[in-house]
């Protein structure tokens, strides 16, 4: 079985609605993705020969999905008032509203699921909230 990981972090700001804790509170994150794809055989013609995917495939598509997330305020559908939000616009911050609650768990499978989507065969997907604390979603 061949391996090939690449990663990529992404600045964002968070809370946790109905959370007990300083989480509740909005603050930031240096989020580090590792992306793991995996695959029994490489390339065999053309201009991947012998490659699991062209780096350069992988680290497109992790530039994108991080990117969008890169310094914006990311939190969960329906946990702010509207007019909360509606001040956050006029002030143009740039906000992601997410389905899921913005965990490292749930970041983990969220990026697993996107970069799926691209056709890679992925291992798992590593998050890393701080430096020393990470989830893992892999199949």
């Amino acid at each position: 079985m061949y391996y090939l990981t690449a990663e990529a972090s992404f600045d964002g700001a968070h809370f946790l609605y109905d959370y007990i804790g300083k989480c509740s509170n909005l603050h930031g994150h240096r989020w580090r993705v590792i992306l793991k794809i995996k695959t029994e055989r490489l390339q065999e013609e053309g201009q991947q020969r012998g490659m699991v995917i062209d780096f350069k495939d992988v680290k497109q598509a992790l530039k994108t999905e991080t990117d969008y997330f890169d310094h914006a305020f990311v939190f969960e559908k329906d946990t702010l008032k509207q007019k909360t939000i509606e001040a956050l616009n006029e002030e143009n911050f740039v906000m992601r509203i997410v389905d899921f609650r913005p965990t490292a768990e749930n970041f983990a499978k969220y990026f697993f699921d996107r970069f799926v989507s691209y056709g890679f065969y992925v291992e798992e997907v590593t998050v890393y909230e701080t430096p020393n604390n990470s989830a893992t979603y892999k199949i």
